[in-house]
């Protein structure tokens, strides 16, 4: 499986921007989640033949410990989530991709930054 975020096509974008709408909608609206979490899809890559999709996750939560256990809770309900997201696209793609979850650690990063100049 490999993936290649820089030379997308626009198949590819178009699938990813389809995939990256409905599981933020499908997470919004139809999973539950304990606690006060928030959980927001913020990057999908597919594969050039649209059968693996990696999705990043943005988790607002308490702590980095919920974090990493909202993801792997996530990951542990991979099938439901593809079922659900078959239901949403099976007119617009030929073949829903198998999914994998990531957390995206981009914001932790940034507000690490700013912590850093602001001292």
């Amino acid at each position: 499986m490999y993936f290649c975020a820089t030379m997308e096509t626009k198949r590819q974008q178009k699938i990813s921007k389809l995939i990256q709408k409905e599981l933020s909608e499908i997470f919004q609206r139809e999973i539950k989640t304990q606690g006060n979490i928030m959980i927001t899809v913020t990057k999908v890559n597919v594969t050039s033949d649209l059968s693996y999709a990696r999705v990043y996750l943005s988790v607002f939560g308490p702590d980095r410990e919920a974090k990493t256990a909202v993801v792997k809770e996530v990951n542990a309900m991979t099938k439901v989530l593809r079922g659900k997201l078959g239901d949403r696209i099976h007119l617009q793609v030929r073949v829903i991709p198998e999914l994998q979850f990531f957390e995206d650690d981009s914001l932790d990063y940034i507000e690490n930054i700013d912590n850093l100049l602001k001292s």
